[in-house]
Formats: structure tokens, sequence, C-alpha cells
């Protein structure tokens, strides 16, 4: 298994490490790696049972190294199955957490015509201090619209870490029932995270 982050602001690396973390408690060893630092070579992409990517959303859109991995994915046609999290402030709403629901990743599944083992929309977190002057404006204005938190002094963390174990969960049932490929040694025995 391959766990992949593409981050803006570091809620992605923080939920990719929660996520390792997590699994590695039951016996599945994985590192996050950051697409932005890594080239979606064929080499990171073959020969592995598991995928799995969490990547933000920025003005609409998922991050370029996450794209650059996902088009690298559906050009390999690779069989390896793929979990795909996209992180973004429109999951902070309930009826926006799948990928039938939320906007971003309904249409980027559709954009790379992807069927993954799983996805899901994981909120993210809003940090009006940290952003640069245009991002703090634009993304006040889209919460104005959304009916977002718009005070430019808001941190808010709107990311649901059950919902993140309720991911991990299904990342571990995919990873049991896809057998490694032959040399790799990784742990993949479990069937269900018992989470604490």
């Amino acid at each position: 298994m391959r766990l992949f982050y593409a981050s803006r602001d570091g809620q992605s690396l923080k939920i990719s490490t929660y996520i390792a973390a997590k699994l590695a408690t039951n016996g599945i060893k994985v590192v996050p790696e950051d697409l932005a630092a890594i080239p979606a070579a064929a080499d990171a992409l073959s020969g592995r049972n598991l995928l799995v990517i969490v990547a933000s959303v920025r003005y609409g859109h998922h991050l370029e190294p996450a794209d650059r991995f996902l088009a690298a994915y559906r050009r390999l046609n690779s069989e390896a199955p793929l979990v795909i999290l996209s992180v973004n402030l429109t999951a902070r709403k309930a009826n926006k957490k799948t990928a039938q629901n939320n906007p971003y990743l309904r249409k980027w599944l559709r954009r790379y015509n992807l069927t993954p083992a799983y996805a899901a929309a994981i909120a993210g977190r809003l940090d009006y201090p940290r952003y640069s002057w245009f991002d703090r404006t634009m993304i006040r204005f889209i919460m104005l619209l959304t009916g977002g938190p718009t005070d430019p002094q808001a941190v808010v963390e709107f990311t649901d870490w059950k919902e993140v174990d309720d991911a991990t969960t299904k990342i571990a049932e995919i990873a049991a029932v896809s057998p490694p490929p032959c040399g790799e040694r990784e742990t993949a025995t479990a069937t269900r995270l018992s989470l604490p």
C-alpha cells in the first residue's frame, strides 16, 4: 500500500498522518508521501495492492500534484485499487460528504473516469489568519455565499475525526482483500480496524 497526499495548508497532511498512525496500530505500515515532492511516475503506481490519495481543494479544484497523480493512474490503467479522500470545506455540510453529492469530488472522478474502491469528502480546516490577503478575501467571499464563517480572525477545524476513522476502517478492509504484489512485505490481514 502507498498513501499519498496533496496539501496546501497542512490539513491533508494532518489527515494522512492520522490515517497512517491508525493503520499502524493494526499492523499496516505506511508512510504518507507528499505528491508535490515526488513524480507521479509509473514506479509509484504499478505493482501496488492499494493506492490511497488524500487531496485538498482550493477554489473549486484539487491541487495540481493530485491531478497529475490521477492522470498518471488513468494513463497507466493501473489495476491497483484506489481510495480517494477529497479534503474541502464544502464537506462541512452533512449532505456534501459522498462522491455522489460533493461537487468537487464528483467532478474529479468524472474528469478521470474513475470508479475508486472507496471515495469520500472530508471537511478541512478554515484558518483565516494563516492565509494571504487574497486567499482570505476569496475564501471569506465563498463562505459568505455558502453560509460559513466570515470573521477574518476565525480558525475552525471542520474535520470530523470520526469520519476519518471510518475512512481508515474502509482502507484497512480494502487492503485486507487486495493481495500484496510478489516480494512486497506488508501486513494486510486485518479485516476491520479496532479503533480506540
